[in-house]
């Protein structure tokens, strides 16, 4: 992507099934879980560079003993800095009792980290400072085992402050309004409503305190907590959880949302933010990794029973269709195939502009996400290609002489790499002007290739805010002194935020949303803004059920193409000499490509939950009154 936008964030869990001195036996190392943890977490790095945590508990520890770990980082390369803490206290250990390296059991009632059950997160941050305090896993701490809480997720829920209130209202005192403060003291509240119902049972039953405590643990009902703890979420969520004494799990959203899979073996439990990952990671085919089902939970008790769980009742699946595009890594099997049908679906638009002529187009692209559906475009030249080549040899018939021949068969798209972005360049100078001077360096150009009456093709998996295109890339490309300049995003256009977790959070971000603006000044319509804006206001005192997404109202006026002619202009400068169009892909197309993630509510408005509609209307709000705030 061209204008780089955080990432969502990654989860990890690992749940061993056998004692610790099984993975000693077998694989050399007790700390077998922690060597996984780290592997799952660095093969995540995509999803996360702001932050990194991990926490571990041990089972069958001593009162007294440490059984809770947690380390996080926000450091510039978190994860990196999170396992060198861990090293360095474990060498350090090593150096002081070299003869217990090998002792399993002196290792568990000593070393940190070394445990049964791990919870890693790394995280971009999309909400508030990145301040260390922000960093999963957040831990809700007790002397009572089964009261202590590690809760860490990929999520960002719509109705934060409506979950805000209703923890003042049962008579907490959170410290902070953020959701994932708010959802652990959610989930923290009804823990220990539970024990303390399963407490009194006992009591009078005639068990004593300290009997009670393990007895508990055995009944605690985690199905029951998170049923009453999501009853009123609203938002996109893949989310883990661990309970001190050793019950775990994982709740994913009703509209599935945020993705989460999960592996399950004799030894092992595995769960990730992406599938991929947990193949590589433990080396298992891609039939045996699961996708977590939206509206249930992966509950796996102290004892190891694991169970599927509905926790909330499904709606219609709206997996997020940006996962395939953008966010996840493309060696997933399913989301390589998605990304070369959207290069493919789109060729036909960019026939339509270069008015067929392959001879004088260049094609390319934008390092380096979009280099899968580069693959599909190149194709779809290919076959374009491979039809004119018959239909000429067919049309020509026996007068073609053999040159003729190889002459026609040896013709194929012009694929080039132009565009190669210059990683160690960074802008250090404040001033504006010197600053956007700095910025058109961001990316070289390969010289010599494209010819002056040559069409240049560049795919970009999605434009959002299309700074980097004005300030940078199409300056650049413009030096190669092509004819045509084709900007093509194998993504629909991007016209309303994302709440559910991405960083797109403000309407006056994305450009199609700016040429909305100027096409409705240019037509004198500019009235409507101010009609959406008072609709807008009018509904904020309605629940978010009642609340319908006023802000398409501001499209309405415009076919597609019109706006992506308007967003050409808008990244054309006065010192390009080149023609620039700008090609978008079609929502249907999107919909043909990935059928079964149809999350697409950035593109359409159409929002999977109701709390995204009164997200998009106050990010409108915000808009209209110069407000730089979030909607959420």
């Amino acid at each position: 992507m061209s204008d780089a936008i955080k990432h969502e964030c990654g989860i990890a869990m690992v749940r061993l099934l056998k004692p610790l001195q099984y993975y000693k036996d077998k694989y050399g190392t007790a700390f077998y879980g922690l060597n996984k943890m780290y592997l799952l977490m660095e093969k995540q790095h995509n999803r996360g560079q702001d932050g990194a945590g991990l926490a571990s508990i041990k089972f069958n520890v001593n009162p007294g003993t440490r059984y809770i770990s947690r380390v996080r980082s926000n450091a510039d390369q978190p994860i990196q800095d999170v396992f060198a803490q861990i090293n360095s206290r474990l060498n350090t250990l090593n150096e002081q009792f070299p003869e217990k390296i090998n002792d399993v059991d002196w290792q568990v009632n000593n070393a940190p980290y070394i445990g049964n059950l791990f919870l890693g997160h790394v995280r971009y941050g999309t909400f508030g400072q990145n301040s260390i305090e922000s960093v999963h896993p957040f831990l809700r701490q007790s002397n009572w085992m089964h009261k202590s809480l590690i809760v860490a997720g990929n999520f960002n829920m719509t109705n934060s402050k409506r979950l805000f209130s209703d923890l003042v209202e049962i008579g907490q005192h959170p410290k902070e309004m953020t959701d994932t403060v708010t959802v652990m003291e959610k989930i923290g509240h009804f823990i220990d409503d539970e024990v303390a119902k399963l407490y009194q049972k006992l009591k009078k039953e005639g068990v004593n305190k300290k009997e009670a405590s393990p007895l508990i643990e055995k009944r605690i009902n985690v199905k029951k907590i998170l049923k009453r703890s999501a009853k009123n979420w609203d938002g996109g969520y893949a989310m883990a959880g661990l309970l001190g004494h050793g019950d775990s799990f994982v709740l994913r959203d009703p509209a599935g949302i945020r993705p989460a899979f999960y592996y399950k073996d004799d030894e092992v439990i595995v769960v990730a933010s992406e599938r991929p990952v947990i193949q590589t990671v433990f080396n298992v085919d891609i039939n045996d990794v699961k996708e977590l089902d939206p509206g249930h939970a992966l509950i796996i008790k102290r004892s190891g029973k694991t169970t599927i769980d509905e926790i909330r009742k499904p709606l219609p699946k709206k997996s997020c269709s940006f996962e395939r595009i953008y966010f996840s890594r493309g060696s997933d099997a399913d989301i390589y195939t998605e990304r070369k049908s959207l290069g493919k679906l789109v060729f036909p638009k960019i026939l339509e502009k270069i008015n067929n002529d392959l001879k004088n187009t260049v094609f390319s692209y934008i390092p380096n996400t979009a280099e899968t559906s580069f693959y599909g475009m190149r194709e779809a030249a290919e076959e374009f290609l491979n039809q004119q080549k018959t239909a000429a040899i067919l049309n020509g018939q026996r007068n073609l002489s053999a040159e003729k021949v190889t002459e026609i068969l040896s013709e194929s798209p012009r694929i080039e790499k132009l565009a190669i972005k210059d990683a160690k360049l960074r802008t250090f100078i404040a001033d504006d002007n010197s600053r956007d001077d700095l910025v058109a360096h961001v990316y070289d150009v390969t010289y010599g290739i494209v010819k002056p009456n040559d069409n240049l093709v560049i795919i970009d998996d999605s434009i959002v805010r299309g700074t980097t295109l004005k300030k940078s890339i199409i300056k650049i490309l413009d030096r190669l002194k092509p004819k045509k300049i084709i900007i093509v995003s194998s993504a629909p256009q991007i016209r309303y935020p994302d709440c559910y977790g991405i960083d797109m959070a403000k309407m006056g971000d994305f450009i199609a949303f700016r040429a909305a603006l100027e096409l409705l000044k240019e037509t004198n319509q500019y009235h409507i803004v101010d009609e959406v804006y008072a609709t807008c206001k009018q509904q904020q005192h309605l629940e978010d059920s009642q609340i319908k997404n006023s802000v398409k109202d501001i499209y309405t006026p415009f076919s597609d193409e019109q706006i992506s002619n308007k967003i050409a202009q808008m990244l054309k400068t006065e010192e390009i000499n080149a023609e620039v169009e700008i090609i978008y892909q079609s929502v249907d197309n999107l919909h043909k490509a990935c059928p079964n993630h149809l999350g697409d509510w950035y593109f359409t408005g159409d929002y999977p939950t109701p709390g995204g509609n009164r997200v998009v209307n106050d990010s409108l709000i915000n808009f209209y009154e110069g407000s730089d705030k979030r909607a959420y």
